[in-house]
């Protein structure tokens, strides 16, 4: 049953919108991904963001200048105030630093670069990192390092600088937010916005058909057309640099072979994907790890896994997986191989994706069943190697470096390469390289390497390079749906027209 919309106001000004995850009870947005959805809410920023043509900008920064290979000095802006009145400044944006990097936040180590943080006057910080870190100003991107409000409960009492300031939170159920009038940049033209937080996407569509919501993210699929046929809604599909992927369990047998791993690619069939659980319209087949559309991608370059059932069966035959007793399903050490496919249902392209490629492996003898659980559930099975195959999704456009999605999904160290239990020595190498180096062609030429290394390697899948599809009223004006996906959603330029 849809969720009553309250809130609504009679001028139209109040915004209602489905997206698909929110916070838990904890707001803070350095606490696990919570920034994400704070920042997607429009309440806090960043010192740099990414426009809408994936191009570094300030925000909360002015700029900066690099004093050496591991120094760098960035200066404020000197009219960005606290929702609480409180001017922005150094010792806030150190704080805002410091409380990621320190050891009990779960996501420090992606931070330990930094050797210091420091205050060189009101308006100005002084970063130096442990040796020479070329992507140091893109992290400063991702939403973990939102700027904060020192000396306040950040769990429960959100203070940001962002154009809306927090209103209430109904845990699972929706945020609510109202526009900050004293906002630095351009001023917010809605009210305030009822963010909902549904994770089934046919309620989603169902409740954007009713009229119970302007905007809804991740619509089905299978609802475009009808969406589209409506008179007063529109559906955008919009390319992001997120990808759909299949993580494979390195660390259990026959998943460690790597004949097993290049045989799973071969037996799938991308562009199907794409025409039946896509629908056509929800993305395009993939290559490497990162999007044609990302200007580091090496794509072109790569020779991707030809869709070859025949090379498949002949590739497990090598791995000693064949049909033993002649029943027509293959057979590893004396059992019927039998994969699992979990994956999680809160995006709507996940369910479908994974049947079809459960489809696939069952057509050259592989019996395969798909596991669908909660998306919190789905993370911790692929952190204890509780999996098969594990089909998700992942941004790989955060903060707009590679290092960012190959070191964490490829370096040994890396928070998926973790999960897939994937450990390249010369993979290690070249991140190490890419981000000790800042030149530019440099940096492409070592992840030029890393891109073709694991596309051999297989740890994962990746299926497809994702398009968001996004269904409004006709009333909803100046959205715009950034490369860099849902991060920014609630924006000054959001309108309700009548």
């Amino acid at each position: 049953m849809a969720p009553a919309i309250a809130d609504s106001t009679s001028d139209g000004k109040i915004l209602n919108a489905d997206l698909i995850f929110g916070p838990d009870e904890n707001l803070d947005p350095a606490y696990k991904f919570t920034g994400w959805y704070m920042h997607e809410a429009g309440i806090y920023e960043t010192l740099f963001s990414l426009d809408e043509n994936m191009n570094l900008v300030p925000t909360l920064a002015t700029g900066f200048d690099q004093i050496s290979d591991t120094e760098y000095k960035i200066h404020l802006r000197t009219d960005a105030v606290f929702h609480d009145g409180t001017p922005l400044n150094a010792d806030a944006v150190v704080h805002s630093l410091q409380r990621v990097m320190d050891s009990s936040n779960s996501r420090h180590g992606e931070f330990s670069f930094i050797d210091s943080v420091k205050a060189t006057d009101e308006n100005t910080i002084t970063i130096k990192t442990k040796q020479p870190h070329s992507p140091t100003i893109a992290s400063l991107v991702d939403p973990l390092v939102c700027i904060v409000k020192p000396d306040v409960d950040l769990n429960t009492t959100p203070v940001g600088t962002g154009p809306f300031k927090f209103d209430s939170f109904d845990k699972d159920v929706k945020l609510t937010v109202v526009r900050n009038d004293d906002y630095w940049g351009e001023k917010p033209k809605l009210e305030g916005a009822v963010l909902f937080f549904v994770s089934d996407p046919m309620t989603r569509a169902m409740q954007l058909e009713g009229g119970d919501v302007d905007i809804a993210l991740g619509i089905p699929q299978t609802e475009v057309q009808n969406l589209k046929s409506q008179s007063d809604l529109e559906v955008l599909s919009e390319v992001t640099l997120r990808e759909n992927l299949i993580y494979i369990n390195m660390k259990k047998a026959p998943f460690d072979n790597l004949l097993v791993r290049q045989a799973i690619n071969h037996a799938i069939d991308r562009q199907e994907i794409v025409d039946t659980a896509l629908e056509g319209v929800g993305g395009i087949p993939a290559v490497g790890p990162l999007s044609s559309s990302d200007k580091w991608s090496a794509n072109e370059d790569l020779k991707p896994y030809e869709f070859d059932p025949s090379k498949a069966k002949e590739l497990l035959k090598q791995a000693g997986i064949a049909d033993a007793d002649g029943d027509g399903w293959l057979d590893f050490q004396g059992k019927p191989f039998e994969i699992t496919i979990k994956t999680y249902s809160s995006r709507a392209e996940n369910k479908p994706s994974a049947e079809v490629v459960a489809a696939q492996l069952e057509k050259i003898g592989i019996k395969s069943r798909v596991e669908i659980v909660e998306s919190g559930a789905f993370s911790s099975d692929l952190a204890k190697g509780d999996y098969d195959l594990g089909l998700g999704s992942f941004n790989t456009g955060t903060t707009g470096d590679p290092d960012y999605t190959l070191s964490k999904h490829f370096e040994s160290t890396g928070s998926e390469a973790k999960k897939t239990g994937y450990s390249n020595a010369d993979v290690d190498k070249w991140l190490q390289e890419a981000r000790a180096t800042s030149d530019q062609g440099e940096r492409m030429e070592y992840y030029k390497n890393v891109q073709e290394q694991v596309l051999k390697d297989s740890p994962e899948v990746i299926l497809f390079y994702l398009n968001v599809l996004v269904g409004h009223s006709k009333k909803v004006n100046g959205f715009v749906m950034y490369p860099s996906s849902e991060i920014n959603f609630l924006t000054p330029k959001l309108s309700l027209e009548d």
